[in-house]
């Protein structure tokens, strides 16, 4: 099984466990609201480029809405849990799904588990983790395109990602999952260091970095 299938699987498996109704880091979303998004991203490819592009949300929102709401919410998960459709991009090229699964479904399991009390990081495979890595080491400068400062990233071995190249610079040291989810925005939701200046440092942990 791919790290993005096993992914997928766990992701699914925890939300049979909440139910609809539990909360996630995506701002307003419950877990029913995730499981419709997830659906439309592989299955509604006419809604997918909301997801991104800020004048076509409100479509996106209006599907994803009806989604959700037209089947029940096991329904919902157990079309999550069986993959994309053939005809889909993420079905056509198996590549797909490890190249952009991979990542979407690493964050959205951890939008699930850090919104409960308590959470801590999970250990994750050490195959995974350089994955991880070697996907943030290419795709940094477009990941934080949008910070307001200069951002490194930085393995707890010292190993580094140039980010935004920019002054002033911040350092930021953390595992590899935790660089993810700073990456894909989730900041004050990951475990990190932060070195530079203080004033940059809060407007980078502020900052909306979202892909």
């Amino acid at each position: 099984m791919t790290y993005a299938r096993a992914e997928r699987a766990a992701l699914c498996d925890l939300l049979d466990r909440l139910g609809p109704d539990a909360p996630t880091l995506c701002a307003g979303w419950t877990t029913a609201d995730l499981a419709a998004h997830l659906v439309l991203r592989e299955r509604r490819l006419d809604a997918a480029p909301g997801i991104a592009v800020k004048p076509l949300a409100g479509y996106t929102a209006s599907v994803q809405q009806r989604i959700k709401t037209g089947r029940s919410y096991p329904e919902l998960v157990d079309t999550v849990r069986q993959g994309p459709p053939r005809w889909s991009p993420y079905g056509l090229v198996p590549a797909v799904d490890m190249l952009v699964n991979m990542l979407e479904f690493l964050v959205h399991h951890e939008d699930v588990r850090r919104a409960a009390p308590g959470w801590e990081p999970r250990e994750l495979p050490a195959g995974l983790n350089e994955t991880v890595w070697k996907r943030l080491s290419t795709g940094a400068p477009f990941m934080l395109r949008k910070a307001p400062v200069g951002v490194v990233m930085r393995l707890p071995d010292g190993r580094k990602a140039g980010g935004k190249k920019a002054e002033p610079r911040v350092v930021v040291t953390g595992e590899p999952m935790e660089l993810l989810l700073f990456a894909f925005g989730r900041q004050e939701h990951a475990r990190l260091t932060y070195e530079g200046d203080q004033a940059a440092v809060e407007r980078l942990r502020a900052a909306d970095l979202g892909v």
